[in-house]
């Protein structure tokens, strides 16, 4: 916000940032007995994906920057196994999961993009 850094320009830092937003959206309407259980894990789990990319730019060596962006996308994984369990519950609707799920994958494509770039 206040450093303006390379990595806020990245096109995957905008998606993962939107994803954040959608994925705390969907899960306030998720039921309000599930306040602290499923609800709190999809909002860590998203935020770890934000942060982890920009705390993962900002390395210097390519090693510690994979182990980053692996990260984030392990928590991509993690998101998606819990909106399977949302789903199986009937805490979203169709179009709330096919619209987290569009974002989803595009994470996904782009912090393996950026895994991939930095094979070592």
């Amino acid at each position: 916000m206040f450093l303006q850094l390379g990595h806020t320009k990245l096109d995957a830092y905008q998606i993962t940032r939107q994803f954040v937003k959608e994925c705390y959206l969907a899960v306030n309407q998720f039921p309000i007995e599930d306040k602290y259980i499923l609800t709190q894990q999809i909002k860590r789990a998203a935020l770890s994906v934000h942060l982890n990319l920009a705390e993962g730019s900002s390395r210097k060596s390519d090693l510690e920057r994979k182990r980053f962006y692996e990260i984030a996308r392990g928590s991509i994984i993690e998101i998606d196994a819990a909106l399977d369990i949302a789903s199986d519950l009937g805490y979203c609707t169709v179009e709330q999961l096919n619209k987290l799920g569009e974002k989803l994958i595009q994470c996904f494509k782009y912090l393996s993009a950026l895994i991939n770039k930095l094979s070592i």
